[in-house]
């Protein structure tokens, strides 16, 4: 069976070096403290449908070799709308030109939090699946209109957050299940090429993943995603 890209590119083979975050925001035993603020849509665990994204992540964990990453909580299953500030990254496009490089990480989520009291929230949107790959999956709109809000989204939220992130067009939204500790080896890659093609067509059997809408949220680790101002309708 050939092997797709998505996870070949977690394969040991040709890699020369551990995975980039590895020792920065985990650990290959847990997750380490890194602080930060974001506007996520949690997926609603009380809503019909998500159960199949939890049996998804249960069928990933029990794959062989899986231990080679280090799954989030379930309570932290969330989609990116728009990435906010990081303590490890404070770089131009990625921290408000109006505060000091240096600022404290509580001190610019309070500054975003005033400036998102009267933030106008664009119209709701509905994601689905587009991929699954071995951190998780990969999100789209529901159609291609539900694709163009999510993006407006991001656009809006450049103004309140002060500055607009490089990739900001060609952002892939996604839902993070887990990160890599270890490479894959090859032998396990046919086995886990098998499994995602079925969870792939599990998860697009669902018209719609159930999200809460996006909240303005801080966090000190990959764990909880604290809401601290629900910006949807």
């Amino acid at each position: 069976m050939d092997v797709s890209e998505a996870i070949a590119a977690f394969a040991e083979a040709g890699k020369s070096a551990p995975p980039a975050r590895l020792g920065q925001r985990y650990s290959a035993a847990e997750f380490l403290p890194e602080h930060g603020n974001t506007v996520v849509c949690h997926l609603d665990l009380g809503a019909p449908g998500h159960e199949a994204v939890l049996e998804a992540r249960a069928r990933m964990r029990a794959l062989p070799e899986a231990e080679r990453f280090l799954f989030t909580p379930v309570e932290s299953l969330h989609m990116t709308v728009f990435e906010g500030v990081i303590e490890t990254r404070r770089t131009a496009d990625a921290w408000p030109g109006a505060l000091d490089r240096n600022a404290p990480v509580d001190e610019v989520t309070a500054w975003h939090l005033a400036r998102l009291q009267n933030f106008d929230a664009p119209e709701p949107f509905e994601v689905r699946v587009a991929g699954v790959r071995p951190t998780g999956l990969v999100l789209t709109g529901a159609t291609p209109a539900d694709e163009e809000r999510m993006r407006t989204w991001r656009e809006a939220l450049t103004g309140p957050f002060g500055y607009r992130h490089a990739d900001h067009d060609a952002y892939t939204f996604h839902m993070t299940f887990a990160y890599p500790v270890a490479w894959l080896p090859d032998a396990v890659l046919p086995d886990w090429e098998a499994a995602y093609r079925e969870i792939l067509d599990a998860l697009q059997a669902i018209p719609a993943l159930p999200l809460r809408p996006p909240a303005f949220c801080r966090f000190a680790d990959m764990t909880y995603f604290e809401e601290l101002l629900v910006l949807g309708r």
